[in-house]
């Protein structure tokens, strides 16, 4: 299934309390043809909104007031989560590994190499493009499912179970043609060939199917 949305060009936000670092690596991130943006603190980045395009997080450790770590676990509470590549001067093993287990994309000590800096950011984008299709999916099978009636739904809950139509209408007590009719409505509202197809889309959407 395409995405529902057409996302935009890639953005990279560079958050770095040294001006000279984030001057030197917007210089960088632009010679390999992306977007970049750059902050000195975590407050300043928090007052940029997020948009609905492939983005990566080049985040330094350490900051005055709010630490890259802090911003790391405040952004991990949102909706909208976007891969972070920490940088550092003075990481340790433990403050690396902390960072991973938060869920950052990669922990890069300083001097590192551009090119491995590059390769993350590119990885990165890469990984929350596909992060941003799978929400696009989801959240086109939502708005289909929501377009179905009560009855629709209850009808599919029991077409997941893989009841017959007879059992279907013995379970809701209406005729049998009747819901044949709302089977029909049910498929062709979620865009669906097959009873499998639509199993996939239940699980997906985490119905609770009827007992």
């Amino acid at each position: 299934m395409k995405s529902a949305v057409k996302q935009s060009a890639p953005v990279v936000y560079v958050v770095d309390d040294d001006a000279a670092v984030c001057e030197s690596l917007d210089s960088l991130i632009r010679s390999v043809g992306l977007r970049v943006e750059t902050f000195s603190s975590a407050r300043e980045f928090r007052r940029n909104e997020l948009p609905e395009a492939p983005a990566c997080l080049v985040l330094d450790v350490r900051m005055p007031g709010q630490s890259g770590l802090d911003l790391q676990r405040e952004l991990a509470g949102e909706e909208r989560t976007i891969p972070i590549v920490f940088i550092t001067g003075h990481g340790d093993i433990s403050m690396s590994v902390r960072a991973m287990k938060a869920g950052a994309f990669e922990f890069l000590t300083k001097p590192f190499q551009d090119q491995d800096l590059v390769d993350a950011i590119h990885q990165a984008i890469e990984r929350d493009r596909a992060t941003l299709r799978l929400r696009a999916d989801l959240a086109e099978l939502r708005r289909r499912y929501h377009s179905l009636s009560p009855r629709e739904r209850e009808v599919m809950g029991l077409v997941v179970q893989g009841r017959l139509n007879k059992q279907i209408a013995a379970e809701l007590g209406t005729a049998q043609i009747t819901v044949k009719i709302q089977r029909a409505n049910v498929m062709k509202k979620m865009r669906t060939a097959s009873v499998a197809d639509l199993v996939r889309i239940a699980e997906k959407l985490e119905i609770e199917q009827p007992s």
